[in-house]
């Protein structure tokens, strides 16, 4: 779990913009005309069309894409009533959650208001801007109340999703659960740990379901919740129970096949999990402590299946797997509520998919095991990106079977890939990479231990878990810069190459590395004096597996950098050049550029390399290569210089990779518009297909590109550079980049680690 400093939190909410969103333009703005269609007297015509049909306002303005996450600030996470204006960076964050992961614009609304009927009433008179509203951090019982009121009362979509979110996600995992353990849910016993709103909205799901309220027991702060105890709320009567043999929690739990915990940390013992039946459910799901820890009901009871509310343990109840995909499928069918029809189905949605095969990116976010239905795997991972599409198209469809769709979708594959578009985000695909990361991280040694900006990057790589680091470099020296930075090296190791204590090492690799080179002009002297080099020994260390991954280049030029990778590293069979490619990750979806970095002036069989290498490295994150290769002129123009190698190595390419979809040579506004290449050139290959992968002529061409887009448009993410074709792991870094950017590359560099490890091992 990542350790969160009060300071880190609080100067990523002040830094640059204070805040977490910002609103955006969609529409041209830059001339008379965009203004005066924006505004006066344009927008009068959109008005007048919304005041004949109010519906209109979903095809006019942004209603249909917009949610208010509403909130009072009187139950605000752990915190308590700490009022609406305290409660705005979590309606900030929420707004955020919804962006990136299902592309929904979202306000916070503080309302600094208590009283239900007035709160009711500043709810409704704002609804007519939203195409949806999310309560959020409302204290019960005020909640069950306003929540009830506002469905009732509104004609867009409501939901409170402390109480729906969480019950959404357990559902899902319960009903698989119980699959595992060879139960039915009618016949399970459950005991529910807690009876504010999540744990009433918890209960409520699971009897839909199928659950009996007979089986139910629910505990609260007194103890078992019984049917003759004075002074019940009407929600706590709903589940009281007529027993009167038990009375605490330990009674309760005794025999019982689940346990649900929405309380507090540490109040289940491994005594009464050892009382529960055999295959006990365990939803531990207070957070950050939850009601007994992993390890202690793993140990107490082997059999038992486990889910907590926390990232670092397997089966996390985590409300981002549901409430952006039931929002969008909400919007997108312009739905006038979320009824348990759309409830029950984007529960059973994600059950679903953590029955299906896992396809290969989602494995390697994670451990790169293959992941299966079972007991460490039965609630799918929350950066799946099958969620946006499972989740939002079962909501979008029980919203239409249940008849408050007022938008109802008409083709549904049309549908699925916009919603596969969504996922381009910049958060989403980085949070993927550094998940990937996280799930499996790998012995990452960086070469340049001593400059501030990689000791940085290494250590904020260990804080994110992606990695442990080890920097080479004098060690006085290091920690003298860590000091001064603020920085905390503990356990990051740290190697001086100059210490008497690296000697056996070096001479080993020297051995090693001088047998390698024999036939090829080194002395074992000349090895010897070449382990004194942090390049060498660091890629040494990789070559024979006493770390995983490489990061270099802050200071060394990049022909030594070849030099070396080529004789310690060498390249992959089948090629004879290797080189990098970057990522732009900006709203239009990614974008990969190559070859930013190490070839020069490539001529045709470095391209017919980094083409293909290109292609493989696009299937590496999972997504299908469509090549452009770029030259100042369109299919044969002219017949000279880049123009002639490029047209020379599509041809090849045509004949020995029939099935790659690539073409060339380009110029770049053909390549990025389909419409205007497949108009003047019909016969390209690439016809109606959108191009994802670009192949500069050379490195000058490439690397000023992605530069440009780096610098000059902040709207895109620029990731890289991504190694294409070493033997292993050995990534570099521009002396220009950031720390973000290394640990961008470390991430992919881990990941490269994790992928090479499965084939290894498969």
């Amino acid at each position: 779990m990542v350790k969160i400093t009060k300071e880190a939190a609080l100067h990523y909410h002040e830094m640059g913009k204070p805040g977490k969103i910002e609103v955006v333009p969609t529409k041209p703005y830059r001339t008379q005309t965009d203004l005066s269609l924006a505004y006066s007297p344009g927008v009068a015509e959109p008005c007048l069309e919304i005041q004949q049909n109010p519906q209109d306002a979903y095809r006019y303005t942004n209603k249909g894409n917009l949610v208010a996450v509403i909130s009072n600030g009187t139950a605000v996470l752990g915190l308590g009533d700490i009022g609406a204006m305290s409660g705005k960076p979590v309606m900030e964050g929420k707004s955020l959650l919804f962006k990136i992961y299902a592309g929904v614009d979202a306000f916070d609304i503080e309302v600094d208001e208590k009283d239900p009927e007035k709160f009711i009433a500043a709810v409704k008179a704002i609804a007519p801007t939203f195409g949806g509203i999310n309560l959020e951090d409302i204290k019960a019982p005020e909640c069950f109340e306003i929540e009830q009121r506002l469905k009732a009362e509104l004609d867009i979509p409501v939901m409170h999703d402390d109480q729906h979110g969480t019950a959404i996600i357990s559902a899902a995992g319960l009903i698989n659960a119980l699959d595992v353990a060879g139960k039915k849910i009618e016949d399970a016993k459950i005991v529910v740990n807690g009876a504010g709103a999540a744990a009433i909205s918890c209960t409520r799901l699971y009897c839909a379901f199928g659950a009996r309220h007979e089986n139910v027991v629910m505990l609260d702060s007194k103890g078992v919740i019984t049917a003759d105890r004075p002074n019940l709320t009407e929600q706590k009567r709903e589940f009281a129970t007529t027993r009167t043999d038990i009375h605490t929690l330990a009674e309760a739990v005794r025999d019982a096949d689940v346990f649900v915990g929405l309380s507090k940390g540490n109040i289940l013992t491994q005594d009464m999990v050892r009382s529960m039946a055999s295959n006990p459910i365990i939803f531990a799901l207070a957070n950050p402590v939850p009601e007994i820890s992993y390890e202690d009901a793993m140990a107490a009871r082997p059999d038992v299946l486990m889910s907590t509310g926390r990232t670092d343990y397997p089966n996390q109840i985590n409300n981002v797997i549901g409430f952006p995909y039931i929002f969008r499928g909400a919007l997108d069918t312009a739905a006038k509520a979320i009824n348990e029809e759309m409830k029950m189905a984007a529960a059973r949605a994600i059950a679903d998919l953590a029955r299906r095969p896992v396809p290969d990116i989602v494995n390697r976010a994670y451990h790169v095991r293959n992941f299966s239905f079972g007991p460490d795997y039965f609630i799918p991972k929350p950066v799946d990106p099958r969620l946006i599409t499972e989740v939002s198209m079962a909501v979008a469809k029980a919203a239409m079977d249940s008849g408050v769709a007022r938008r109802p979708i008409q083709d549904w594959k049309a549908y699925r890939q916009h919603l596969r578009e969504l996922m381009g985000q910049e958060s989403k695909f980085t949070q993927n990479l550094y998940d990937t990361a996280r799930s499996n991280p790998k012995r990452v040694v960086f070469a340049e231990g001593t400059h501030p900006t990689m000791l940085e990057a290494a250590v904020r790589a260990k804080e994110e878990g992606i990695c442990f680091p080890i920097l080479l470099g004098n060690d006085v020296q290091i920690r003298a810069i860590a000091e001064n930075l603020k920085l905390n090296l503990e356990g990051i190791e740290i190697l001086n190459l100059r210490n008497d204590n690296q000697n056996e090492r070096r001479h080993r690799y020297a051995s090693i590395f001088a047998k390698k080179m024999e036939r090829k002009g080194y002395t074992p002297q000349e090895a010897e004096d070449k382990m004194y080099e942090r390049n060498y020994f660091g890629m040494m260390m990789v070559e024979t597996g006493e770390a995983d991954a490489f990061i270099t280049g802050l200071y060394t030029k990049y022909s030594n950098t070849i030099k070396v990778a080529n004789e310690v590293i060498g390249i992959r069979e089948g090629y004879n050049h290797f080189g990098t490619m970057h990522l732009i990750n900006s709203k239009k979806g990614i974008l990969f550029v190559a070859d930013t970095l190490i070839n020069r002036h490539p001529d045709e069989e470095t391209l017919y390399d980094i083409a293909r290498l290109s292609a493989s490295t696009v299937r590496f994150f999972n997504r299908t290569p469509v090549v452009a290769m770029l030259s100042y002129s369109n299919f044969g123009t002219d017949t000279e210089g880049s123009a002639e190698r490029v047209a020379h190595v599509i041809k090849r390419m045509h004949q020995e990779c029939p099935d790659m979809a690539i073409d060339g040579e380009m110029q770049l506004n053909f390549a990025m518009d389909k419409e205007l290449r497949d108009e003047k050139y019909p016969f390209n290959t690439l016809k109606g297909m959108d191009v994802n992968t670009l192949v500069f002529p050379n490195l000058s061409a490439a690397n000023s590109s992605y530069k440009i887009i780096k610098n000059f448009f902040e709207e895109g993410e620029v990731i890289g550079p991504v190694q294409m074709g070493l033997n292993k792991p050995i990534h570099f870094t521009d002396f220009e980049s950031s720390v973000r950017d290394i640990v961008n590359v470390t991430a992919v560099a881990v990941i490269d680690a994790i992928v090479m490890e499965k084939k290894t091992q498969g």
